[in-house]
């Protein structure tokens, strides 16, 4: 396998995680429309088509409201107007590093150059990288919710490569999704680390390796990690 020069980490789920009590979000989607809470925020989280959609946030969990409403016997559920509530509750700054992530950081940094790529645009995704002070430390962060295309298309891992100066083959993306942080790097020729935020199979992915932490990346850059079963 080809050896790892550089490192480009994904950023929610990977580097980072919200701090903020999501059952607190939940009640201030419904203080802002006077309305009695039903379900939980688990239920709305559960109730949530895929992914999150960037470019409208507010509609992708306007949508989960209105099937959970169904789900507890409301109709005319003010959807959009508990999403904003919920929105407007949000700290996007209230975030901190996953375990181990920080040590796999600084092992990169030391390794060789760094990046981040998270498929959020700018203006969301700005508030934490300046929690995590990684624009001063890292060597390029690409939103590329502010492209035309977004993971896992490939256009902004060869953007991140161009900026990182490395090739392709000899830079490995760290990310917790299978179908945009595995896939879009490989479809790019980038190797791949998967590092789910619980145990679970891969689906037919084959991505290069398999962290339980972040910091599983050490023993990689070190060469005392093997790569995964093809």
């Amino acid at each position: 396998m080809t050896s790892v020069q550089a490192v480009v980490f994904d950023l929610d789920g990977t580097l980072c995680e919200s701090t903020q009590d999501g059952a607190v979000l939940y009640a201030a989607a419904f203080d802002a429309v006077g309305m009695d809470p039903f379900g939980t925020v688990g239920d709305l989280w559960a109730s949530l088509d895929g992914p999150p959609d960037t470019a409208n946030e507010q509609s992708y969990l306007a949508a989960g409201f209105r099937r959970l409403g169904a789900q507890h016997g409301h109709r005319r559920v003010p959807a959009d107007d508990l999403a904003a509530g919920l929105l407007g509750a949000v700290d996007r700054s209230a975030v901190a590093f996953r375990e181990g992530a920080e040590t796999a950081l600084e092992a990169a940094l030391a390794h060789g150059p760094v990046g981040v790529l998270t498929n959020g645009p700018s203006h969301r995704q700005e508030p934490k990288v300046g929690a995590l002070a990684l624009a001063d430390r890292v060597g390029t962060v690409c939103y590329a919710g502010d492209l035309e295309r977004r993971k896992p298309h490939p256009e902004p891992f060869d953007l991140v490569c161009a900026a990182l100066g490395v090739a392709h083959e000899r830079t490995l993306y760290v990310g917790d999704s299978l179908s945009y942080d595995v896939a879009g790097a490989h479809a790019a020729g980038l190797q791949a680390a998967w590092c789910p935020q619980s145990p679970g199979d891969a689906n037919g992915y084959r991505p290069e390796y398999v962290f339980d932490r972040p910091d599983d990346l050490v023993a990689v850059l070190d060469g005392a990690a093997e790569a995964a079963e093809p």
